[in-house]
């Protein structure tokens, strides 16, 4: 999910967590417009929020 993007993002590199928060929006518009990246819905019985992403190796 985006927030687990950004959380393995701040823990790999500490300069995002202590940083403002404008690189989140990059990561945000790059996963959205990128036609390499997939956005994956959740089942309906999967609890949680927001959506999976994944990247498309073709």
């Amino acid at each position: 999910t985006l927030s687990q993007i950004y959380s393995f993002i701040s823990a790999q590199y500490p300069y995002y967590e202590a940083n403002n928060r404008g690189w989140q929006n990059s990561i945000r518009h790059n996963l959205s417009l990128n036609r390499y990246f997939i956005r994956l819905a959740r089942k309906e019985n999967e609890t949680g929020k927001g959506s999976f992403w994944r990247l498309d190796e073709t």
